[in-house]
């Protein structure tokens, strides 16, 4: 890792151990919007309607973040707002600088940031991917590098995606996927293959099963997602842009599997596609209300650990093992 990479880790970390109770949001994208194509720079300068592809700068972020509680938010890039210019070469180029744009808000923004990586097999080829993957850890320093299936236009589990996962888990990183019901390419068998090809390694798994679906669309992937998680205590969850029923659901059979399931849901917003403020007022008065409908499993504590303890505990493990994996041996934040 280059010394640059070594200072994401350590000031992530530093971060987050500053927080005896952080609120983290663990799904957020941003954007550069200086990148952004002319017509969509103009509709965002002058137009409050919400489009799909409505840029969401860091500045923006932290702008909701403030308004709403949060501490800190888990940030990618946001694929809608990347741009690729049809050569695979070209696409991953945008993707590093789409990458790149999120280390650097990273560091204008200390302590609120928590910057992750995407690679895209389908759009870059798997060996530009791979690439992005190995510039993300060991130049970026970033511990989670996600792909998104759906977008891809792969099976979760494809030969393409597999060989890109197996370097991510080589690396020390955390492999993580958009996992919805809003296509085919992401059932719960595939994550389930992934999670015996790798028995000892984290995975995390974004939407739960949700993703921008249809009620009746989501509603079996909702189930097996809850089911295949309490099976494989490796996978973690993030409840974003997934239907609220369900997600109650999810935070009841959680809590009472006890430890360390109850560790393994992190909620989020998946910004800008859904409103940190409206994610995180639900969450808070759901959690409140269990805390009075079920006061045998749930407290005031509790709800503290889904609000970002438990995404908090999660990272430092991820950070520290990236370090570990990587031969640096110094743990500089203890």
């Amino acid at each position: 890792m280059t010394p640059n990479a070594i200072d994401t880790v350590v000031n992530a970390a530093r971060a987050i151990r500053q927080h005896p109770s952080p609120v983290i949001d663990a799904d957020t994208h941003i954007a550069d919007i200086r990148r952004a194509p002319e017509d969509t720079r103009g509709r965002y300068t002058r137009c409050f309607e919400y489009f799909h592809g409505r840029p969401n700068s860091a500045e923006d972020l932290i702008a909701e973040m403030d308004l709403s509680g949060v501490h800190m938010a888990l940030s990618w890039q946001d694929p809608a707002s990347t741009v690729y210019e049809g050569d695979q070469d070209r696409n991953a180029e945008v993707l590093v600088a789409a990458n790149r744009y999120v280390l650097e808000s990273a560091r204008r923004y200390p302590g609120r940031i928590i910057p992750a990586g995407w690679t895209d097999p389908r759009a870059c080829g798997v060996a530009n991917a791979v690439r992005i993957v190995e510039i993300c850890v060991r130049e970026f320093g970033f511990f989670i590098i996600k792909m998104n299936p759906a977008q891809n236009g792969y099976f979760i589990h494809s030969r393409e995606v597999t060989a890109v996962v197996d370097r991510i888990v080589e690396l020390g990183a955390v492999p993580a996927f958009h996992f919805g019901a809003d296509s085919p390419f992401t059932p719960a068998s595939g994550l389930e293959r992934l999670l015996l090809r790798h028995p000892n390694q984290a995975f995390l798994a974004v939407h739960m099963g949700g993703g921008g679906c249809s009620y009746k669309e989501g509603e079996v992937l909702a189930v097996e997602a809850r089911r295949l998680g309490l099976r494989f205590p490796q996978l973690r969850y993030v409840l974003s842009s997934k239907r609220d029923a369900h997600m109650e659901t999810d935070l009841i059979l959680y809590q009472k599997a006890g430890r360390p399931f109850s560790e393994n849901l992190f909620c989020a917003s998946d910004a800008p596609y859904g409103r940190v403020s409206w994610n995180f007022g639900g969450f808070r008065q759901m959690l409140r209300t269990l805390e009075i409908r079920h006061p045998d499993i749930f407290s005031a504590d509790c709800s503290a650990n889904f609000l970002g303890r438990n995404f908090a505990r999660f990272a430092l493990q991820g950070l520290e093992q990236l370090l570990r994996v990587q031969g640096v041996t110094a743990p500089a934040w203890q």
